[in-house]
């Protein structure tokens, strides 16, 4: 792959990942500011799942053998950036929800879209794919670093009459906005990824044309994701399909209550960071991604598939036990997001690279879609819909409205235990990837 169409797909990974990193991370408190009931906020919240499982029955077949994945993803971005720009601009309930789903609906698909478009350019991607992707993970940082200077009380910076630049760029990241205030800007964050997605839509006509992939001769299904479901009959297809929807369980309980337990007070059992610091906290965990993305094709082949896989999942529950454990040193909270490199990388990466090399060529994009039913589809809908819950019902106390953050990271330290050894026990996967139809595979 030559550096040309390399910078292409990388710049196409940080658009696509930057649309998703502008408005995910603070959206949890946004929604109850808008005067939203918990049952409407789990709609909207599981918007983005529901178009993940939808996406496998629709638009990952068109992308495999209808339509040219390219000109797909130019489509998608636009109505779905469009839906995005809107979002900034409504404040009930229908509306918002029907815009949040037309626009995951169009947005979920184009991350196995933004996959297949890489793997049909690459020669090896066990070597290719961590770069390339690492685009998604720079992309995903740029969202968040620019609202230092957005989510900011301006009116405590010209109270504070800084003289000079240094002064003044000081007073600026030290007066993070709070409370109401925080969450009514918010709707920036809606703003910012959709001129990202429009960016995107018209940068999709410049990446390598991909077109369909037609059904091979002597297949038996007539639809790509029916023959990405007939492999789960294989025992070491089934049980990474099961731990995968563990894993994107714990993934999600981290979206889900990181940014409140940040922001949080310290006498609350939070971290106390300001609100302007929040998104970009949680960004530590993603430059460390660009080190680990580095790394991983190397350490499939040191460890292997399921090695790796299993340091991947430990990650979390390390990562959940500091929070539980040790949420009075702010500094070491702020350290252990370094995990997430080896969360991200070690597991989800690895399971993209892992079904490439294990799935029929003709069905790549649907099995990509089909896993992605769990990380992005089943695991959040389990979490959107559990985590609120728990946190407001089993883990509040009902009179002081104190969240039991200790008792609430618990239960991920332990679901990430558990999945690891699941996958140590029961995940065998051949030496080759013969037995189910797809290409050889180096790491086993």
């Amino acid at each position: 792959m030559n550096n040309s169409l390399r910078n292409k797909l990388f710049i196409m990974m940080v658009l696509q990942f930057f649309i998703w990193g502008a408005w995910l991370p603070l959206i949890f408190g946004y929604l109850p500011s808008l005067g939203f009931s918990p049952g409407e906020q789990a709609w909207i919240l599981n918007a983005f799942p529901i178009a993940a499982i939808v996406g496998m029955f629709f638009s990952n077949q068109f992308a495999d053998r209808n339509f040219a994945a390219e000109k797909f993803l130019a489509f998608s971005h636009l109505i779905g950036g469009l839906a995005m720009l809107g979002l900034a601009f409504t404040k009930s309930f229908w509306p918002f929800f029907g815009l949040m789903m037309i626009h995951c609906l169009l947005y979920v698909p184009t991350i196995s879209i933004t996959n297949s478009i890489a793997f049909a350019s690459m020669k090896d991607a066990q070597k290719e794919f961590g770069i390339v992707r690492m685009g998604g993970t720079i992309g995903w940082i740029l969202a968040a670093w620019p609202f230092t200077f957005i989510l900011v009380d301006w009116d405590k910076v010209h109270a504070a009459n800084a003289e000079g630049f240094t002064a003044w760029l000081g007073a600026v990241l030290g007066s993070g906005l709070t409370g109401d205030a925080l969450k009514s800007a918010t709707k920036w964050t809606f703003v910012v990824a959709g001129v990202a997605s429009l960016m995107l839509a018209a940068f999709s006509l410049l990446l390598p044309h991909t077109p369909p992939k037609k059904k091979a001769e002597g297949a038996g299904e007539s639809l790509a994701w029916l023959e990405a479901m007939k492999l789960l009959k294989h025992p070491f297809v089934l049980v990474l399909w099961v731990v995968t929807l563990a894993d994107s369980f714990v993934h999600n309980c981290y979206f889900n209550w990181t940014g409140s337990f940040l922001g949080a007070a310290v006498k609350d059992g939070g971290v106390g960071i300001p609100g302007n610091w929040i998104m970009p906290v949680m960004s530590v965990g993603q430059i460390a991604e660009i080190l680990t993305m580095f790394i991983l094709g190397a350490t499939l082949k040191k460890l292997g598939w399921r090695t790796t896989m299993i340091v991947g999942i430990l990650g979390h529950a390390a990562r959940f036990a500091v929070y539980a454990f040790l949420p009075e040193h702010k500094e070491v909270i702020i350290l252990v997001q370094v995990l997430h490199g080896i969360c991200y990388a070690f597991f989800f990466a690895t399971v993209y690279i892992f079904v490439d090399a294990y799935f029929p060529k003709d069905a790549r994009a649907s099995a990509q879609g089909l896993f992605n039913v769990m990380i992005l589809g089943v695991g959040a809908l389990l979490a959107n819909s559990i985590c609120p819950w728990l946190m407001q019902e089993k883990f509040t106390d009902a009179a002081t409205k104190a969240i039991n953050f200790k008792g609430l990271f618990l239960v991920p330290m332990f679901v990430a235990t558990a999945a690891s050894v699941a996958l140590a026990i029961f995940f065998h996967p051949p030496k080759s990837a013969d037995a189910s139809g797809g290409t050889a595979a180096t790491p086993h």
